[in-house]
């Protein structure tokens, strides 16, 4: 896309709104070293002093793609940007940003609103503190962006629900992508991977969250830490969750007792079983057997 494109003013309904997130504008553009930013033909809706900075009202995702530049907010210090970055600008925060009068910087942006992104905002996803994500050069991103735009010339029937699936899927690698270079940064992803398919190979048996640390040479604690960071659970939870969903398989496909199913999957005994299974689906093993295996032409494996 050699070209500098500027879509804005999107329309958005009523109907539109309850999709749960909208965008607003789209676009791209070049900016060449030794010359003015924000360049003449920016939208005078989004145009700004870099020197003043503004604030918008809405969440923009910006993407840099070649050159390197500084950002700044409300809530972060002033930080270098450069290609391979994504950052994500927060409606009613004042920020600024431009790029390097050396390098310039080719950049894509899009921006929304709505109920779904600022659910995210809420439960902690994204924040105003740390609105920089480092993803790399990454031709999806760019072709995601290229979609969005083209999307938006067209604004066919739909339009905004695609768009807004553009948009999910980019703040999605954005979120997964700045996480794996962190831990990527750390050195641990490679042991953590490999605790991961321990755990897959191993947790139909009695083997405990310390016997993995031990196996990819990492201290307990520091392991329980940073496999948490990256999974979201901690490693007694992740066994346990590999274990009842393993058991909901051999509840629905075959006709072994609950019994039978606890001591399968590693549950040393089959009352704790009942308990956790019934706690995690709020139902008992029986109970899920009866629904999935239902009474439709499909087989009952369940016992007399």
């Amino acid at each position: 896309m050699k070209n500098d494109i500027h879509i804005k003013y999107l329309i958005a309904n009523e109907q539109d709104a309850l999709w749960g997130l909208t965008v607003n504008s789209v676009g791209y553009q070049s900016i060449e070293s030794n010359t003015p930013y924000p360049p003449s033909n920016h939208p005078v809706r989004y145009l700004f002093s870099a020197e003043r900075g503004r604030v918008l009202d809405e969440y923009q995702l910006l993407y840099i793609t070649q050159g390197k530049g500084e950002f700044s907010s409300d809530s972060h210090r002033r930080t270098e940007i450069k290609s391979g970055n994504m950052f994500l600008l927060f409606p009613g925060e004042w920020h600024s940003y431009q790029p390097n009068i050396e390098t310039g910087w080719d950049e894509y942006w899009i921006g929304f609103n709505g109920i779904n992104i600022d659910a995210r905002i809420q439960h902690g996803f994204f924040n105003k503190e740390n609105p920089i994500f480092n993803v790399g050069i990454r031709e999806d991103i760019v072709q995601l962006y290229t979609q969005a735009i083209e999307i938006a010339k067209e604004q066919g029937t739909g339009f905004q629900q695609m768009m807004a699936g553009v948009v999910n899927h980019l703040l999605g690698l954005a979120y997964s992508q700045n996480k794996h270079s962190s831990f990527e940064e750390l050195r641990v992803t490679k042991q953590i991977n490999r605790a991961k398919i321990i755990m897959c190979e191993t947790f139909k048996t009695s083997i405990k969250p310390e016997e993995v640390a031990q196996q990819v040479n990492m201290s307990y604690s520091w392991f329980r830490r940073i496999f948490k960071q990256y999974t979201g659970f901690a490693p007694s939870q992740y066994l346990l969750e590999l274990r009842l969903q393993r058991s909901k398989e051999l509840l629905t496909n075959t006709d072994l007792t609950s019994q039978e199913v606890a001591f399968e999957v590693g549950f040393e005994n089959s009352d704790y079983f009942c308990t956790v299974f019934r706690k995690k689906a709020g139902i008992s093993p029986i109970k899920y057997r009866e629904i999935t295996q239902g009474n439709n032409g499909y087989p009952n494996f369940s016992r007399k």
